[in-house]
C-alpha cells in the first residue's frame, strides 16, 4: 500500500485513478489508511464479489477466495484493458502500470 501511495503522483499523470482492494473489513482499511497515510480510496471486497468477478480467487491453507495479487487497468468504459498477476512475494511493477496507461491514451 505503501508503495502505490508513493507512486500515485505518476500513475495519476498518466490519467489513473488509484483504488487498493482487499477482503479485509472497512474497519480494516480505516486503519491502514491513518497508519500508512494513505490518500487514495481502500476498497473493501468483504464479499468476494470482485475476487470471484476478476477471476483472481484461490484456495490457500484452506481457505476458499483468498485473492491472488493483482494489478487492472480499467478504461472509462469499465472495460479491462490490462491484468497483471504476481506471487505474493512480489509487488507490482509501477513503471510497468504507468507505460501501460500512458500507450492506452496515446
Amino acid at each position: 500500500m505503501e508503495l502505490l501511495r508513493d507512486r500515485r503522483s505518476g500513475l495519476e499523470t498518466a490519467g489513473v485513478r488509484a483504488f487498493g482492494v482487499s477482503r479485509d473489513s472497512p474497519w480494516t482499511h480505516i486503519a491502514w489508511k491513518q497508519a500508512l497515510d494513505l490518500d487514495f480510496p481502500l476498497l473493501s471486497d468483504w464479499n468476494a464479489e470482485a475476487t470471484e468477478g476478476f477471476g483472481i480467487a484461490r484456495e490457500f491453507k484452506g481457505m476458499r477466495g483468498v485473492p491472488e495479487r493483482a494489478a487492472f487497468l480499467i478504461g472509462q468504459d469499465g472495460t479491462v484493458r490490462g491484468r497483471w498477476r504476481y506471487d505474493d512475494s512480489e509487488l507490482p511493477n509501477f513503471d510497468e502500470l504507468v507505460r501501460a496507461a500512458q500507450a492506452l491514451s496515446d
